[in-house]
């Protein structure tokens, strides 16, 4: 190699630090604005569960009712997915984006691994929720959890439902080995069909129609990630890459320091997949644990999610015994309709969740 390649190197190196120091300021952007004066745009942490945890916290008026965004993994942050595609809903509630224990800006020290169990994460969500109750003066707030984080917050509201308006499911968990399951069939059928014989003997090394004992493993592999957003059944319909879709927008993610951005991934790779957060996840019969809500309760799945299967959340959803409950497909739609089809989930938001109704129609 000869010098001037090794300059060209270290340059590019160089460069590369520059611009992820220059995008990674640790700051939330501009404050949603209206005429109130009462707008808010924070990074803040709270002494959860006895330990640091770190949220974000906007909204164009904090008069407006509290939402608390529960976010997948579990553990695995996706305000770099808020940041880049807006919902619309720091307009109408004060949204709390919180980063759960063991991910994001609530990794430390203090997290052992032990800790995470999700017993332990809906204990924090409680936390959460009565800190912003205090916060913001309201009796009651709304809940909305995404993929890995319905398991243990639509436990946390039937255990508590005093503290909440209503609970909003998306992509809500209920059966997870045998989505997974399905998710594999699906993604083995189509690589066999297609004649990528590559791919489909990737995936025969995870037989998970066969053997429970597999699921797990295929449940925590980079090759299920990778060929869902490859077929479209992943985080979103249009994202085929994940590389593309969830790697780079992280590091791109301006909410972050670059240690901030470290520990996503830190956490997702390392602590959280030699946890036995995952395995719990896989072990859950929402139907047995959560048969009933006194709350409303609105679920949105995408027609094409195969993450959390679509079928097995909206069978869970009928046999849900609850005062006001809707179920939502969002026909254009993968694992995320909120980011996918921000119009219609905001419409739905506003004109049903705000009111305890249910006026508009699943299709």
């Amino acid at each position: 190699m000869t010098k001037m390649m090794i300059y060209g190197i270290l340059l590019a190196v160089a460069a590369a630090v520059i611009f992820l120091v220059f995008v990674s300021p640790g700051k939330p952007g501009s404050c949603p604005v209206n005429d109130s004066g009462r707008s808010i745009c924070e990074k803040t942490f709270v002494r959860i569960g006895g330990i640091r945890q770190g949220m974000f916290i906007r909204g164009a008026d904090t008069a407006n009712p509290v939402l608390l965004f529960v976010h997948g993994g579990p553990s695995f942050s996706e305000y770099f997915l808020v940041e880049k595609y807006p919902t619309g809903l720091e307009d109408h509630f004060t949204v709390c984006y919180w980063d759960q224990r063991g991910g994001g800006l609530s990794i430390s020290q203090e997290v052992t691994r032990e800790s995470l169990t999700l017993e332990q994460l809906a204990s924090d969500m409680i936390e959460v929720t009565n800190y912003l109750r205090n916060r913001f003066g309201k009796e009651k707030i709304y809940i909305m959890a995404h993929s890995g984080g319905t398991v243990f917050a639509i436990r946390a509201v039937a255990e508590n439902p005093h503290l909440f308006h209503a609970y909003v499911g998306i992509a809500q968990i209920t059966r997870q080995a045998e989505s997974e399951k399905r998710a594999w069939k699906y993604m083995f059928d189509n690589y066999s069909s297609t004649g990528n014989k590559r791919m489909a003997d990737q995936l025969a090394k995870f037989p998970v129609t066969e053997d429970d004992s597999l699921v797990l493993p295929f449940f925590k592999s980079v090759l299920r990630d990778k060929l869902m957003h490859e077929l479209g059944i992943g985080t979103m319909r249009n994202m085929k890459s994940i590389m593309t879709g969830v790697f780079y927008p992280v590091w791109l993610c301006r909410a972050y320091t670059i240690r901030g951005k470290i520990n996503i991934w830190r956490s997702k790779f390392s602590f959280v997949n030699k946890s036995g957060l995952k395995a719990e996840v896989l072990a859950v019969d929402m139907s047995e644990e959560v048969p009933a809500l006194e709350v409303p309760a609105y679920f949105f799945s995408g027609r094409y999610d195969l993450t959390v299967n679509r079928e097995l959340s909206e069978e869970y959803f009928n046999n849900l015994e609850c005062p006001v409950k809707r179920f939502y497909t969002f026909e254009n739609s993968a694992h995320s309709p909120m980011f996918e089809e921000p119009g219609r989930f905001l419409g739905i938001m506003v004109s049903d969740v705000l009111k305890g109704a249910t006026d508009i129609s699943d299709k």
